[in-house]
């Protein structure tokens, strides 16, 4: 019940950002993207949810992005703000390379891990795998996150697709881990 109120709030104080960043006039000195705003989906190898990336002012293409993702082993959601920082492609209008780095904190119920043990026998090693499932309590995540990708905003609809790479570490209940993940996004610009 906490989880589920916990998810709500989450996805509730998005979406009232996002709203109040839709009710400001676009400035002059709008980014070179093409759009001020994005808000969709990312469906990713490893985690999928929401994300909502906004430029900040100025002519320098920055933008800061918001993700809000489930994992699909680990029984759990993840928040992630990344600051990016967008170059045009030359000779392909609309198209942009954008690297980034951020931070992420998550909240999971279980535990999912394995040990390899190995014993020798004669003169070859032989392995035996422990597998260890504990669902009793919610823990807590948190790391650093880099991003890698492009992104094409299309001339005449208010869409942007892109694709992106981005390698995270991870502390969890005392064990670290570097993973990676890679997703396609669709965002409905404004």
């Amino acid at each position: 019940m906490k989880t589920r109120l916990f998810h709500l709030t989450l996805l509730a104080l998005c979406f009232s950002s996002v709203a109040s960043f839709a009710q400001r006039k676009k400035s002059a000195s709008a980014p070179s993207a093409g759009y001020q705003t994005g808000i969709g989906l990312r469906a990713g190898g490893y985690s999928s949810g929401l994300t909502i990336k906004h430029f900040m002012s100025g002519k320098n293409n920055v933008a800061v992005e918001g993700l809000v993702t489930t994992e699909y082993a680990a029984h759990g959601a993840r928040f992630t703000l990344l600051l990016e920082k967008h170059v045009p492609v030359k000779d392909l209008k609309g198209l942009q390379f954008y690297y980034g780095a951020g931070a992420h904190l998550g909240a999971y119920r279980g535990r999912y891990y394995f040990e390899d043990v190995r014993y020798r026998r004669g003169k070859k090693y032989d392995y035996y795998y422990v597998y260890y499932v504990d669902e009793d309590r919610a823990r807590i995540a948190g790391g650093a996150d880099l991003i890698l990708g492009f992104e094409y905003k299309m001339d005449d609809l208010p869409f942007v697709i892109g694709v992106d790479y981005k390698p995270f570490f991870e502390v969890f209940n005392g064990y670290t881990g570097f993973y990676q993940d890679a997703a396609v996004n669709l965002r409905f610009t404004f």
